[in-house]
């Protein structure tokens, strides 16, 4: 099992940026897939990007194709999800996740880092 645990959440205008950090701590050599997820005030939670670990792929949702990168630094155990051109509906608690497999449920969760973006 491993712990997650975000940071670099806060508020932003608009059209800015943030970006995101997962540390990982533990044995992620049991593990095939790293991501992110965001839960919107009253919504239900949503995948936001998942990275392949080995195969150094990686998949976003329609909604932040072109403005979200995720990237993975084994060495130092971080997950970072860089936002760009933000926008209101990007409002959310933003969670970083990992599991075992390709695909399938995510077994391991951090607690969340709320992200905020006026208009």
């Amino acid at each position: 099992q491993v712990q997650l645990k975000e940071s670099g959440g806060g508020s932003v205008q608009a059209g800015g940026s943030l970006r995101l950090s997962c540390t990982i701590s533990g044995d992620t050599s049991d593990y095939r897939s790293l991501g992110w997820f965001r839960q919107p005030p009253e919504k239900e939670r949503e995948r936001v990007a998942t990275q392949y670990l080995g195969l150094d792929g990686t998949d976003y949702a329609d909604s932040v194709k072109g403005r979200f990168t995720i990237s993975h630094d084994k060495a130092n155990g971080i997950l970072a999800l860089q936002m760009d051109n933000l926008k209101s509906e990007d409002t959310a608690m933003y969670y970083c996740a990992a599991r075992r497999t390709f695909s399938g449920g995510w077994s391991d969760w951090g607690q969340g880092t709320q992200v905020t973006v006026s208009s």
